[in-house]
């Protein structure tokens, strides 16, 4: 008996916000590896667009698709640009995040606390929401929040954030309750500190960039491709029973 590979992606066509750099471009690359055809988005179209030519020359499908996460038109346009394209939608990754705030909760200002909510939170419902129709045309799907271990661990000035990728986890948990039955799958993704832009500030800091390394198993900072990979399994038939679930990928720092 010769069975398929549980790995392949082919057929699928995912959207991953975010994706013009770091651990989105790497989802992107990782899935357009296994097969998938894949939609690049952030706001900036031109940053997009370069991923996108990456992955056409290393043979893969992918298109630009740019859109403000903060923008409910935008995200709905996304959305249905990507089924114009391509006639379906399997797989959303919610990546896009944003961290406007670095202190004590104390003096977390609303503005910025409603941010954080609305761009880290709100948009994943977004998404997922719009996402669900055309999943359920055809048997199912996979919608992939990237949250982080700030919402499994607390401290270091980023209170705010924290609290914004614990909701992920609840919103992730009520949506695979709920969508089980139509076969769309939703987890969450849960780095730990990660060599990106976003997260430069941390490590480029030799002392906590030093104290991480020291305090992680693996003794090591992660990488884009650490989370890539990831995503690209739980979009998989090989995560077929998975749903609901925080994977965390973080070197062991939470087990430390």
């Amino acid at each position: 008996m010769t069975k398929s590979n549980p790995f392949d992606l082919t057929g699928q066509v995912a959207i991953i916000t975010g994706s013009s750099r770091g651990i989105g471009r790497s989802i992107a690359e990782n899935m357009a590896a296994m097969g998938a055809k894949v939609v690049v988005s952030s706001r900036k179209p031109e940053a997009c667009e370069e991923v996108a030519a990456g992955i056409r020359k290393a043979g893969g499908d992918a298109t630009v698709i740019a859109a403000n996460i903060s923008r409910k038109a935008e995200v709905e346009a996304l959305v249905a640009k990507t089924v114009e394209t391509y006639g379906r939608l399997d797989c959303m990754v919610s990546n896009a995040a944003v961290s406007p705030y670095f202190g004590p909760m104390t003096g977390l200002e609303d503005d910025a606390f409603e941010k954080l909510m609305n761009n880290n939170v709100r948009s994943s419902l977004w998404l997922a929401k719009l996402s669900k129709p055309h999943m359920e045309k055809v048997g199912g799907g996979t919608i992939i929040i990237i949250s982080s271990i700030g919402g499994i661990r607390a401290g270091g000035n980023l209170g705010g954030y924290g609290v914004s990728k614990a909701a992920d986890f609840g919103l992730a948990r009520a949506l695979a309750t709920e969508w089980g039955v139509d076969n769309i799958r939703i987890n969450c993704i849960a780095p730990g500190l990660v060599k990106t832009d976003f997260a430069k500030a941390l490590w480029e800091d030799d002392v906590r960039r030093k104290r991480t390394e020291s305090t992680t198993p693996l003794r090591r900072l992660g990488e884009p491709d650490d989370i890539g990979g990831v995503a690209a399994f739980l979009a998989s038939k090989a995560a077929a029973f998975i749903t609901g679930q925080i994977i965390v990928a973080d070197g062991g720092v939470t087990i430390a």
